[in-house]
């Protein structure tokens, strides 16, 4: 029974972003479950086919496509190769995304706007024209990538907060529109996690590496692959009448209000 719950052999996966970090990993999750992947950058081509060679070298069906999720025009052309040469997308990951780390009050507006288009208005976009093919088979699944910072405000990320805040209603709105085609739309909400990106950070003495490990229950920074379950449940049958939730992987952050530091 639980085999055929979480059961995604066979189904083509488009995870955005999939190239590095947490779209990698949990791109990586999918594939080692059966799932063919439909790996995106934009990056060069070049670039895309070495990661795919990564995830072939573990077994995993994988196709490369480069496409900037913010224009339109290049979803749509994507969209239809990916269909004619690989197969109707049934799973959609939107993870791509940016953050700039300037104070509110020093950020450019064209800097402000790039973070929204790609954070938020590009699930949307890409969402929209993947969606179309679901509701014809009356099936599909949509992974939106979120954020701790969806819910709560921290300096120099005011951007990429609105943006991934803006990204947990949008979420809901496309559950509560696509439900009826038996399409489920939720999130997924990271906490910190040990990447190369965060490597500068996690260094023993290092106050945000302290901050982190202070606040979260489980005591540590997450890893990458502890998102691979999440995707998973989110992508298979097991999670046929879950729609417009997000699911936070954070170590239990989200779920307390921190400890004093005299408390062990």
């Amino acid at each position: 029974m639980s085999q055929t719950l979480f059961n995604i052999k066979g189904k083509v996966a488009l995870v955005t972003g999939s190239t590095h970090g947490l779209g990698l990993a949990m791109a990586m999750g999918l594939g080692k479950a059966g799932a063919i992947i439909i790996v995106n950058g934009n990056s060069s081509q070049e670039k895309i086919d070495l990661v795919v060679a990564e995830y072939k070298q573990v077994g995993i069906t994988a196709f490369g496509y480069k496409f900037n999720v913010a224009d339109e025009a290049q979803v749509i052309a994507a969209v239809k190769k990916i269909e004619v040469e690989v197969g109707v997308i049934d799973i959609l990951v939107n993870n791509a995304g940016i953050i700039k780390r300037t104070p509110l009050v020093d950020m450019e507006v064209t800097d402000f706007k790039q973070v929204v288009d790609i954070d938020l208005v590009s699930p949307f976009i890409v969402s929209k024209h993947v969606v179309r093919g679901m509701m014809e088979r009356k099936s599909g699944k949509i992974i939106n990538i979120c954020s701790m910072i969806s819910e709560l405000g921290r300096n120099t990320v005011g951007a990429y907060a609105a943006a991934k805040g803006g990204l947990v209603m949008l979420t809901k709105n496309m559950a509560t529109e696509w439900a009826r085609f038996n399409i489920q739309v939720n999130g997924i909400g990271p906490g910190y996690f040990a990447t190369s990106q965060t490597a500068p950070l996690r260094v023993e003495g290092h106050p945000f590496n302290d901050f982190i490990l202070n606040r979260t229950p489980a005591k540590k920074w997450g890893d990458p692959n502890d998102l691979a379950g999440a995707a998973i449940f989110l992508s298979s049958k097991a999670s046929d009448f879950v729609n417009g939730h997000i699911l936070y992987v954070d170590g239990g952050i989200l779920a307390t209000i921190g400890k004093p530091h005299n408390e062990e």
